[in-house]
């Protein structure tokens, strides 16, 4: 394995635990980039061993997310983004996605990751007309969360919330869902929520023995939700075609070879009347 020495952009701090796996971290390892350790490495090896599409899945939720900022500041007209479990920095980061059609857009990103705060100065470039803020901040503090995006956003006007690949660490359902009801209640009409969430609809057993394996040796856990589950997460809200579908079956880019398979990765987004 490679040791961290031969990682310059690398950075530590007494908050990061280098002993355990991290999935911002390991999903930054499946993604090509290099803010990660070897115990993440390790992790990351072993899950795709367990599950080759697995690296497909990661790069399918960004393409996902670069589609559906196009679609929100592109012809649904939001100029304010709320991310919600940021990961760490790569390419086409929601403020890049957005900023590109509509240079005014303000972005919110959130997470609670120590290696993540290292980084998030790379998150808060901006257009001149536009503005970007980190929030160092709990899913499971919605509130605390939206206090803090006050500091950048109007919630008092239409916002885009994204929460990919977040969600599925809340293990508790109910809980869950009283983190999306306080979410929505807060959302002007007009606002849209985009989720993506791990699921065993395509893999079956594979997925689960990934998904235990994580939770042994990753953190935070997580909990696959089917797609009926995950779709409920939308019931206050109406779903923008196509609703709730595997992430790469979401308004994909055409391409002479008909539709792209499906991963067990799904995902949707809703609107708020």
């Amino acid at each position: 394995m490679t040791d961290d020495t031969d990682l310059p952009g690398l950075q530590s701090s007494p908050e990061i635990d280098t002993t355990v796996s991290h999935s911002a971290r390991v999903w930054d390892y499946w993604l090509g980039g290099r803010e990660n350790y070897p115990v993440d490495r390790e992790v990351g090896d072993r899950i795709e061993q367990m599950l080759p599409d697995i690296v497909a899945q990661a790069r399918a939720d960004r393409m996902f997310l670069s589609r559906v900022v196009r679609f929100l500041a592109g012809e649904a007209g939001i100029r304010q983004f709320l991310d919600i479990g940021t990961g760490l920095p790569t390419v086409d980061n929601t403020h890049e996605v957005a900023q590109r059609v509509a240079p005014a857009s303000r972005i919110v990103y959130v997470d609670n990751d120590p290696l993540v705060l290292v980084h998030a100065r790379a998150l808060l470039t901006s257009t001149p007309e536009g503005g970007t803020d980190y929030i160092n901040g709990d899913l499971h503090d919605p509130e605390g969360i939206l206090r803090g995006a006050e500091r950048t956003l109007d919630l008092d006007q239409p916002i885009g919330i994204t929460m990919l690949g977040v969600l599925w660490h809340v293990v508790d359902d109910d809980e869950a869902h009283s983190i999306i009801d306080r979410l929505v209640d807060r959302m002007a009409p007009g606002s849209y929520l985009a989720i993506a969430h791990m699921t065993t609809q395509i893999t079956g057993e594979r997925m689960e023995a990934a998904i235990r394996y994580w939770n042994q040796f990753g953190k935070p856990p997580g909990v696959a939700r089917s797609p009926q589950e995950i779709a409920s997460f939308f019931d206050r809200l109406e779903l923008v075609e196509p609703g709730v579908v595997s992430c790469t079956r979401w308004r994909p880019e055409a391409t002479p070879f008909g539709l792209p398979d499906e991963i067990d990765r799904f995902c949707g987004l809703g609107r708020k009347q």
